[in-house]
């Protein structure tokens, strides 16, 4: 007879911060090629949105893979 498992909610977390931060990442990249006539904040050059991005895809994948379905 087979066991029943329910899928933990960390990897549907997981799942949306990597898309979110995928989507951030790719607002960031778009807008370090072409930036803005006029930046719009002081602190622009330092691009936040391509640091967050790639720190929301790192945690997002960390737990895909930590709290994966399949792995079990």
């Amino acid at each position: 007879m087979e066991e029943k498992h329910q899928v933990a909610i960390w990897f549907f977390i997981g799942a949306l911060l990597a898309a979110y931060g995928l989507i951030i990442l790719a607002t960031g990249v778009y807008l370090y090629l072409f930036p803005p006539a006029t930046p719009t904040v002081r602190l622009a050059y330092l691009h936040a949105d391509i640091w967050w991005g790639l720190l929301m895809v790192a945690f997002g994948a960390f737990y895909c893979v930590r709290y994966n379905p399949l792995r079990r």
